[in-house]
């Protein structure tokens, strides 16, 4: 084995976030007031080491409380190489496990509701402070929102 090979396997070099989330959470990161279909607060920050964001839900929809948590990232069981796509798991007070995938392009987030294509998705516009869009839903089903920066 040579110097470089042993110097390698002594030192394995650390995995560095990928930049596309590092992209996202600079959109997100801060508390957020919501309004319209769902009312309420959202929190996103960056859990330590920078490759999750952490998101804290506040929201009542339908007269219904919804509390949870939600982490968002690429993907990388068991030392296999990332996700190609930001992915996320919500789990709320009512015990639900939502899926989904994250894309951000220039000012538009796309959020897709299990997997990417699916029928069931956020698009929305950022401008600031503030993130205007809605979430569709099969059949015609879904609503609008808009969440601003508070902090």
């Amino acid at each position: 084995m040579d110097k470089n090979a042993d110097e390698a396997l002594a030192h394995p070099q650390q995995p560095e976030p990928n930049p596309d989330l590092e992209s996202l959470g600079n959109r997100l990161v801060g508390t957020w007031e919501v309004s319209g279909g769902a009312r309420g607060k959202v929190t996103f920050e960056w859990m330590e080491g920078g490759f999750f964001l952490l998101q804290r839900v506040d929201l009542e929809q339908h007269g219904q409380r919804i509390k949870g948590i939600e982490i968002i990232g690429h993907e990388r069981p068991f030392g296999a190489e990332p996700s190609e796509d930001i992915k996320s798991r919500f789990y709320d007070n009512l015990g639900d496990t939502l899926d989904y995938v994250y894309e951000l392009e220039g000012d538009a987030l796309k959020i897709w509701a299990g997997e990417k294509g699916s029928p069931a998705y956020y698009e929305g516009t950022f401008g600031g402070d503030t993130l205007s869009g809605a979430w569709v839903y099969p059949g015609g089903g879904g609503y609008a929102s808009t969440a601003t920066r508070v902090r």
